[in-house]
């Protein structure tokens, strides 16, 4: 099943069920915490509260699927490819922090290109979410709702101006107003047969293609970086959890972002993201 966030021409917000063939939604009541937890639990679509309405997918915004008031989590460092870009050793263990909120956009919104940065950058990730009110760490993965699609988009020249002995500048550089994509919906997790599951990353600008990996390749788990997370900072139903880029970037290559680029970030079995840079 595909679970979005919807908002229609009159700006109303829902959560819907869709139905990429039909080309249309069944609209669900409430918010994600009201329904996932319990949706999650049996994986029966009879206890999700469909309230009868039905509209065609066409002329609906898809907006990130996550709300406000929940957690977006970054896990970085996660494929040794893409550390071997940065010339790093690999890590002793997962490496985590927080996003804003409001670096978020939807599958076709477009990606602002933020005024403070000359090396804009492109990171399509398989994207954790959460559907119970607390993680089960004997088997974190029956905690999941299912995953969507990220692109974590990063000001590299921000990411490089921690002061020495401090460290990187995360935050600067990874939560900028409206840069990161994620959508366009949720795919539950019933319809993953493996436990980690080895999906295609695919990143095109332009047509081109600039990334190309599979979420097979992570050196640390799905299931290992909600339990790190987990141990420092509870995770919740609708919390989203960003799993890692692999190699390919634009800091590894010098060919960062321009304003008027398309941006396509798939994973497959889920989704693509197409932002354009403005």
């Amino acid at each position: 099943m595909r679970i979005a966030r919807c908002a229609d021409e009159d700006s109303k917000i829902f959560w819907a069920a869709v139905d990429p063939e039909g080309q249309s939604v069944r609209l669900l009541s409430g918010a994600l915490n009201d329904w996932a937890p319990q949706f999650t639990e049996t994986r029966d679509d009879s206890t999700l509260p469909f309230n009868g309405i039905t509209r065609p997918l066409a002329g609906l915004r898809l907006l990130p699927p996550v709300e406000k008031s929940n957690k977006i989590v970054v896990c970085g460092a996660n494929y040794a490819k893409h550390l071997m870009e940065f010339g790093v050793k690999p890590t002793s263990q997962p490496v985590a922090f927080l996003k804003s909120y409001g670096a978020l956009i939807g599958a076709n919104d477009a990606i602002r290109y933020p005024p403070t940065t000359k090396q804009l950058d492109h990171e399509v990730e398989l994207v954790a979410v959460m559907g119970t009110f607390s993680l089960d760490r004997a088997n974190p993965l029956a905690s999941l709702l299912g995953y969507t699609v990220g692109n974590d988009v990063s000001a590299r020249d921000i990411q490089r101006l921690g002061p020495a002995g401090i460290g990187l500048d995360l935050f600067g550089a990874k939560s900028q107003d409206r840069t990161c994509g994620v959508g366009p919906w949720i795919v539950t997790l019933d319809e993953f047969t493996e436990q980690q599951p080895r999906l295609g990353l695919r990143l095109r600008v332009n047509g081109d293609l600039r990334q190309d990996g599979n979420s097979g390749d992570m050196t640390w788990s799905i299931a290992e970086l909600l339990n790190f997370v987990d141990e420092r900072s509870s995770l919740e139903a609708g919390d989203i959890l960003f799993t890692g880029t692999p190699h390919g970037v634009s800091d590894a290559t010098g060919n960062f972002l321009k304003r008027g680029d398309l941006v396509e970030a798939e994973v497959e079995k889920i989704g693509v993201l197409r932002n354009r840079v403005e």
